[in-house]
């Protein structure tokens, strides 16, 4: 039987996962992401997608990050009419995070509509508005169950299995009669991290597309990367200032929700206010609240003696404009864990002007920092940098913590890899050329896999 394989998004970069399977009589896409970061990247988010649209039968979701799901509206506005299948936690987080994308493109189009009218220059319109996300959230037609097999015709079908990586997240499985079984990682989470359970492992695979975001390191382990959080806050505190945090409201938010309530339960820190200023987080706390089920045995029994594993004294959820100004009056021992992760928007740069100048306040960078984004340019040491039109100096302290990412490091993907018997070839994605091609000498030294592909945009494979 031949199957085609094709690259639409998620390579050359670590954004705008979109992959494409023709087999069994089916078209099969895995992810439909937005691209981010880079303007040459988010330029493609208006480009075609390389194939029909229309021509689609199955739109089968890893997680929901925007990377992974922010162009379904785009694709249901170009003519796909199939079905969208995903885990429960996915589906309710996809609700959240595609009605506030399509929220900020109407305020940001209504905003810049005004001021480049004035000049003479028409707006672009934006990429989908809150009608086309209902549109697409009509799309999805059922729940995937982990360890659970979904048919999708009589010589295909699928099964979604435990990433590790946030909420509801899954690698799939598919299988094909007459070829075969290919997997798709999604995004790979790290390991013995709280909250949510360890990556499971895939049995078996003939050919293997696996993300490779940190596939040049080897992250620090969890417990060495509380204490140098802990040590951060108690420096900045003693120094007298603010403790920025730039946190993604998905999983990351919560797990420094998680840790800060350690910190205060065992006394392990000094005094301090610690401000969730995400009306997305907030929402997406509330959601893992409701889905216990995706814990890990640890959180579990947390959930069962405090009831709340997020809460603590001192925990302020600032869901108003107003509220997180007021933030802004507080000059000490406050953590502010504010979005977007990367620093690209949200009110996470505001709270960057009032205090990236001010030498006795920190930033702690918890996630990856793409290319072209502030939060890299500040990760990198840039001294001056631009918000909102301004130019401020630099003289915050800058940590980075890597420890805490959501992605599995080279150790981790390799020895995911190691799990599955008879695979035959493997094409790494969801990465930068810095990350994939020490991955890909480290498989070919471990001798993981027989052909190791490393494909580019819009790059098709037909595989026999």
């Amino acid at each position: 039987m031949s199957v085609q394989l094709s690259f639409h998004g998620g390579v050359d970069t670590v954004t705008g996962s979109c992959h494409l399977l023709r087999a069994g009589g089916l078209s099969i896409m895995v992810d439909c992401g937005l691209f981010q970061g880079e303007p040459e990247w988010e330029e493609r988010n208006y480009d075609d997608f390389g194939f029909d649209p229309s021509s689609i039968d199955y739109l089968l979701i890893t997680h929901g990050h925007l990377d992974h799901i922010g162009r379904i509206p785009v694709l249901v506005k170009k003519g796909f009419n199939g079905k969208i299948i995903c885990t429960s936690a996915t589906f309710d987080i996809a609700k959240i995070i595609l009605m506030d994308s399509a929220k900020i493109q109407e305020e940001d189009f209504e905003r810049w509509s005004r001021i480049k009218g004035r000049k003479g220059i028409q707006m672009r319109d934006p990429l989908y508005t809150t009608l086309d996300v209902l549109d697409a959230l009509r799309m999805f037609s059922s729940f995937a169950q982990y360890e659970k097999t979904v048919r999708l015709n009589g010589k295909v079908k699928a099964m979604f299995r435990d990433a590790g990586h946030i909420f509801g997240s899954a690698f799939i499985e598919i299988d094909i009669q007459g070829w075969g079984r290919m997997v798709f990682s999604g995004d790979l989470g790290n390991r013995e991290k709280p909250v949510i359970r360890d990556p499971s492992y895939p049995a078996a695979a003939d050919l293997a597309v696996v993300e490779g975001t940190y596939g040049n390191r080897h992250h620090k382990s969890i417990d060495d990367s509380i204490e140098e959080l802990r040590k951060a806050i108690e420096d900045t505190c003693q120094r007298g200032g603010n403790v920025l945090i730039p946190s993604f409201a998905i999983e990351r938010a919560q797990e420094l929700l998680y840790m800060l309530r350690e910190f205060h339960e065992r006394k392990e820190l000094p005094a301090f206010h610690v401000f969730l200023d995400s009306p997305m987080a907030i929402k997406m706390t509330d959601i893992m609240r409701r889905n216990p089920e995706f814990y890990d045995n640890e959180t579990e029994q947390l959930l069962q003696r405090l009831g709340d594993p997020f809460d603590f004294p001192g925990l302020q959820l600032t869901r108003t404009p107003d509220e997180s100004r007021k933030i802004n009056f507080i000059k000490s021992n406050a953590i502010i864990i504010a979005g977007s992760g990367m620093c690209t928007g949200g009110r996470i740069k505001h709270h960057l002007k009032h205090n990236i100048w001010r030498k006795n306040s920190s930033i702690i960078f918890v996630g990856y920092q793409a290319t072209g984004t502030l939060g890299r340019m500040l990760v990198e040491g840039k001294k001056r940098v631009n918000i909102f039109g301004d130019s401020f100096r630099v003289k915050s302290k800058i940590y980075t913590i890597g420890g805490f990412s959501s992605h599995a490091d080279q150790g981790i993907i390799i020895d995911w890899l190691h799990h599955m018997k008879n695979l035959k070839q493997i094409c790494l994605v969801h990465g930068e050329e810095t990350g994939l091609l020490p991955l890909k000498d480290e498989l070919i030294q471990q001798k993981v896999g027989k052909k190791i592909h490393v494909p580019h945009l819009h790059q098709s494979f037909s595989l026999r």
